[in-house]
């Protein structure tokens, strides 16, 4: 995997409402500079603000880092949601059920997030922090694209 040439990784902090604003944005500008059609956009944009408001709300802030990625003739984008708060003791058997609200996002809870996009991971545990990893790919190339 490389990175397109045309677009630009970024690390945004998670600090206020108005960050998740701004996450928000910088998630549908990028994915459609990579050739997301609007479908595409729309799920990775829900997740992103999903886990993005979990980061603010659960973590008490963090940051989020965006890596644009190229495989081939395909691009992606993956989005790293980073905190330092309580974590979470035990991802798999909790947090990761399906649609389970967690206050005031969209409710659909980390398994719902991880049925927006293609790749998924969380790393945490209980005062440590958590890290969610998610990664979408574009389903065509961008126009013009070799």
């Amino acid at each position: 995997m490389t990175q397109p040439a045309d677009c630009a990784d970024a690390c945004l902090p998670i600090r206020s409402d108005m960050d998740l604003v701004w996450v928000r944005q910088h998630v549908r500008r990028t994915a459609a500079q990579l050739g997301f059609g609007l479908v595409e956009q729309t799920r990775l944009v829900t997740a992103a603000s999903e886990l993005a408001r979990n980061t603010l709300v659960h973590g008490g802030g963090g940051v989020v880092e965006s890596t644009c990625l190229t495989s081939g003739r395909v691009r992606g984008l993956r989005l790293v949601f980073a905190d330092e708060g309580p974590g979470i003791p035990d991802p798999d058997r909790g947090s990761l059920g399906a649609g389970r609200p967690s206050g005031g996002g969209l409710g659909i809870g980390l398994g719902g997030t991880r049925r927006l996009v293609h790749e998924f991971s969380v790393e945490s545990a209980a005062g440590t922090g958590t890290r969610v990893t998610v990664a979408s790919w574009a389903a065509t190339p961008p126009r013009g694209a070799p």
